[in-house]
């Protein structure tokens, strides 16, 4: 599951907004194993640094077998000029069973007066190690509302992200079975090119009804295409359209 958490920065992608930081809990019911996210957003007088990890505990495991991390620098020495909202994008991605990405690129918030509402648009160069990839690029697009329809404490935020890699798939079988071979002699596999991933999120501040603000209560739903085939060795396969869903805890700090 790759956190969305960039969205941390959504609400507080405005450079006024205070630092977060946050741990979730969420059990998926597709793949039925619980994730804990640890994630942080922290603007300042240069930009904003933004992370998050997931930690995935399987079922028929005694503890966690895998991670996956994002950490992402928005660069803005021009905060109080006209074009304050346009910030520089570097960002990491990698973890136990993916491959290390790099991504440079730009960003652009657009937002209501009060920030209530946040939209971030990004275009980025992404470079993955060990992959083919026909276009080097993703867009990016991140949001936050708060207090939704006017409840106080709910929250809707969440990512999509859409890129350009290689994943091979099922092999390819001749009529008796036996997988076809290219013209190199290398074995051939069912191929995809591009990947989309979306994780709406929806969070409610239910402890505010019994003095603990701090904890909320909701979840998301993954909305993958061609996510997570060739690196995420405990799932299926997961080619084509797959929709996660998960409900769990949040604490914020």
């Amino acid at each position: 599951m790759k956190r969305l958490l960039l969205f941390a920065a959504l609400v507080a992608t405005a450079f006024c907004a205070k630092a977060q930081t946050n741990i979730q809990e969420q059990y998926d019911f597709n793949r039925e194993h619980l994730t804990t996210t640890l994630e942080m957003f922290q603007p300042d007088n240069w930009g904003s640094t933004f992370f998050f990890t997931d930690i995935y505990h399987p079922n028929n495991t005694n503890g966690p077998t895998g991670y996956y991390t994002e950490i992402a620098r928005g660069l803005n020495f021009w905060q109080n000029t006209k074009a304050g909202n346009l910030s520089a994008h570097v960002e990491w991605n990698g973890g136990q069973f993916a491959n290390n990405a790099w991504l440079f690129g730009a960003e652009y918030l657009f937002h209501s007066k009060d920030y209530r509402y946040t939209l971030t648009c990004e275009v980025l160069y992404k470079t993955i190690a060990k992959a083919k990839q026909e276009v080097p690029l993703q867009f990016t697009i991140v949001w936050g509302i708060s207090d939704l329809f006017g409840a106080k404490g709910l929250t809707f935020s969440g990512f999509a992200d859409f890129w350009w890699e290689t994943l091979q798939w099922a092999p390819i079988l001749d009529a008796n079975g036996v997988q076809e071979i290219d013209a190199n002699g290398n074995p051939m596999f069912e191929e995809t090119t591009c990947v989309f991933i979306s994780e709406p999120q929806l969070w409610y501040r239910v402890g505010q009804f019994f003095n603990c603000p701090n904890l909320h209560i909701g979840g998301e739903i993954e909305l993958a295409y061609n996510f997570a085939g060739a690196w995420r060795k405990e799932y299926v396969d997961n080619k084509g359209f797959n929709v996660s869903p998960c409900l769990g805890l949040k604490w914020i700090f």
